[in-house]
C-alpha cells in the first residue's frame, strides 16, 4: 500500500522544498486536537491549550474536524508564501466548490484519489457530509450547515479564526520553527541539486522513495492507503513540519498539486518500519504456537530439538514457526557447532508498538 506521484516529464525545477506557515499552523492545530498522537510535544500542547482564550478554544473545537482526523487539503498549500497573510490570501482566491470541498474532505474519504463532486452542487455528497458532521457532534453539524448555505460568510469566519490562532499563539511559534524549517528545506534543494532527487527524498523521510525505471520516474510514499496521481503539467512540494512526525502527508487529490508534508528531522524520530514490515511481524507474532515460542526464545537461544521438545510439537512444525518468524525478521540464528541455535531478538520486537502506532498515524 502507498500514495505513487508519477512526476515522469515533470522538469527538476518544478519539485520544491519550502515551508508553509499555513500548513504549519494546520499541523500545530491538529497537535491541539490529538495531543495523544503527539507525546514529544506534550508540554508545547499543554501550554498553549492552557492559555488560549475560551472563546477561541471554543471555534477551534467548532472547526476541528479539518485538522484531527485528516487534514484539509487547502491547508497545504502547493506554492507557499512568506507570510501566513499572503497564503489567506490565496486561499480567498480559491473557488468556492472547491474551497468547500476541501474542508468538507470528511465526505469524500472514500472517494478521494478517484475525485468526489463539491457538496455545493452534489445532493448526496452534501447529505453525507452533514451525516458525518452530526456523527462528530451538534456543533459541527451546526458548522457544516452553515458552510453549506453560506460558503463566503463561513470562509471569512474561517479566515478570522485563522488569523486568531496566529495572534494567540501561531507567530510565536513560527518566529521558533521557521529557521528550522527553512533551513532544512535549503538542505534539501542543495541535495537535490548536487546528488538527486532519490537522495532528497529518502533524507526527507524514510518512508518515501524515487522509483525510476522504463516506465518513468515515481515518488512512492509509504501508507496504509492506496493512491496515485500524475505531477504533470504542475510540479510537487515538499513541506517540512516541526509538528507533524509521526504523520507524512500526501495531497493525491484529483485537481490538485501534489503536496508532501513531512517532519523535521524525520531520522531521529523514531520507528520507519514500511508499513508491509509492521503487517509481516504483527501476523508473525499473533499465532498462538509462535507467541509460545516466542517466550522461550526471549530467554536465550535454543536449538529446534530442544523447542520440539519443549512444546510437544515436531521438529518440522517448528521450523515452519520459525521460518515465519525469521522472515519476519524477528529471530536471529548462529550456528554452535553442529547445532543450530534461534533467539528472539528482542530489539525489533520492542519497536514493534511504536512502529505500528507511526505506520497508522503515517
Amino acid at each position: 500500500m502507498s500514495v505513487t506521484i508519477d512526476i515522469t516529464a515533470l522538469p527538476r525545477e518544478r519539485i520544491v522544498f519550502c515551508p508553509s506557515p499555513l500548513a504549519e499552523l494546520g499541523a500545530s492545530l491538529h497537535v491541539l486536537a490529538e495531543p495523544a498522537h503527539h507525546a514529544r510535544l506534550h508540554a508545547w500542547a499543554a501550554t498553549t491549550a492552557a492559555a488560549l482564550e475560551p472563546e477561541l478554544a471554543d471555534r477551534l473545537h467548532e472547526a476541528d474536524f479539518m485538522w484531527r482526523s485528516t487534514r484539509s487539503d487547502f491547508l497545504l498549500p502547493a506554492q507557499p508564501r512568506a507570510t501566513l497573510a499572503e497564503e489567506l490570501d490565496d486561499l480567498d482566491r480559491m473557488d468556492d466548490e472547491k474551497y468547500v470541498g476541501s474542508a468538507l474532505e470528511i465526505s469524500c474519504a472514500s472517494r478521494y484519489s478517484r475525485g468526489a463532486p463539491s457538496p455545493l452542487v452534489d445532493e448526496r455528497m452534501r447529505r453525507r457530509a452533514l451525516e458525518l458532521a452530526t456523527a462528530r457532534g451538534p456543533r459541527q453539524a451546526a458548522f457544516v450547515e452553515r458552510m453549506l448555505a453560506d460558503p463566503p460568510g463561513t470562509r471569512a469566519w474561517i479566515r478570522r479564526l485563522m488569523e486568531d490562532c496566529d495572534e494567540a499563539f501561531f507567530t510565536d511559534t513560527w518566529r521558533r520553527v521557521r529557521v528550522q524549517l527553512s533551513a532544512d528545506a535549503r538542505h534539501k534543494t542543495e541535495l537535490m541539486r548536487r546528488k538527486g532527487l532519490a537522495e532528497a527524498v529518502a533524507d526527507a523521510s524514510s518512508a518515501m522513495v524515487l522509483e525510476e525505471d522504463g516506465a518513468g520516474s515515481r515518488i512512492v510514499v509509504d501508507k496504509l492507503l492506496q493512491g496515485r496521481t500524475d505531477a504533470e503539467g504542475s510540479g510537487v512540494t515538499f513541506l517540512p513540519t516541526a509538528f507533524g512526525w509521526p504523520h507524512l502527508f500526501a495531497l493525491h487529490a484529483p485537481g490538485w498539486q501534489p503536496v508532501i508534508q513531512y517532519p523535521v528531522p524525520a531520522r531521529d524520530l523514531g520507528g520507519g518500519a514500511p508499513v508491509d514490515t509492521v503487517k509481516l511481524r504483527m501476523e508473525a507474532v499473533a499465532h498462538p504456537m509462535r507467541m509460545r515460542l516466542s517466550r522461550s526464545l526471549a530467554r536465550g537461544a535454543y536449538s529446534t530439538s530442544e523447542l520440539a521438545d519443549t512444546y510437544g510439537i515436531s521438529a518440522p512444525e517448528v521450523s515452519r514457526h520459525l521460518a515465519v518468524m525469521r522472515k519476519a525478521g524477528l529471530i536471529t540464528t548462529q550456528r554452535r557447532g553442529r547445532y543450530v541455535l534461534h533467539q528472539l531478538d528482542v530489539a525489533v520486537v520492542a519497536r514493534l508498538g511504536s512502529d505500528f502506532l507511526e505506520s497508522v498515524l503515517r
